[in-house]
């Protein structure tokens, strides 16, 4: 996840610096508001954190010229929609939860990840790169 984010930071445009940034500084106070105890309940503070990254990707879903934001909003929808599960008291394991949540994180990031060399690599073309 590191990994994926520093490429976006230093090789990615704006939109990919912006979205690999909000994801995980949204990784990062997602883990300081976890409750040790809580893993069977609605975590409130995880889930207003995945709610604003929601927002985050979809105003970039809206303004940002680029293909990936659109991939990383419906994983991020994804990860609310399990959110609500666990507060609609649906009957579902919470290993599905946990699934879920898991998933989207590794699909969030495989689209930052590719939007960010589809970025570079037409800075490359068009010789915008710094390098």
């Amino acid at each position: 996840m590191v990994l994926v984010g520093m490429f976006a930071l230093l090789k990615g445009g704006p939109p990919e610096r912006i979205g690999a940034g909000a994801y995980l500084f949204a990784w990062f106070a997602s883990v300081m508001v976890q409750t040790s105890g809580g893993y069977f309940g609605v975590q409130w503070g995880v889930f207003a954190i995945d709610v604003v990254l929601l927002v985050i990707f979809g105003a970039m879903v809206w303004k940002a010229p680029r293909s990936w934001p659109v991939w990383a909003c419906a994983m991020q929808l994804l990860a609310v929609t399990s959110h609500v599960m666990l507060m609609m008291k649906l009957p579902t394991p919470i290993s599905a939860f946990y699934t879920v949540v898991n998933m989207t994180g590794y699909g969030i990031m495989l689209s930052i990840a590719i939007g960010t060399f589809w970025a570079w690599q037409e800075r490359r073309a068009i010789g915008q790169d710094a390098e």
